[in-house]
């Protein structure tokens, strides 16, 4: 069973900056690609960003500039840097990741887990 952990959610005034971490814990061999994603009330969920093994990145047009994704692949962990926070940003964030895992028979899957979610509210 694997596990996404996040943290660093709150509330903060706009044009204030936040720093999300989410890390994965648990029973693979590997993680994947991981990333961030976020549903405001009312709204489908939305990738906000995403981050590849290898570190290639791409973002939400609406964050281009503002937010930043990044890994630590030791720590199995994936963090958003959240800068020129603005009302509109308000929502739940969701980490999410693929993780390459050894099942019955030795044969390795793909699997994907998401967060439980942490609150992030931008005040105007």
């Amino acid at each position: 069973q694997v596990q996404l952990v996040e943290s660093g959610g709150g509330l903060v005034q706009a044009g204030g900056s936040l720093r999300l971490s989410c890390a994965a814990s648990g029973r693979f061999l590997s993680v994947t690609d991981m990333a961030w994603y976020r549903q405001a009330p009312g709204n489908q969920r939305e990738l906000v960003a995403r981050i590849t093994s290898g570190s290639n990145t791409n973002y939400a047009d609406s964050v281009k500039g503002r937010f930043t994704i990044s890994r630590d692949n030791a720590k199995n962990t994936v963090y958003l840097q959240m800068n020129s926070l603005k009302p509109e940003d308000t929502a739940v964030y969701y980490c999410s990741a693929y993780t390459i895992e050894q099942t019955m028979g030795d044969t390795l899957k793909q699997f994907s887990y998401w967060g439980q979610g942490t609150q992030v509210t931008v005040s105007s």
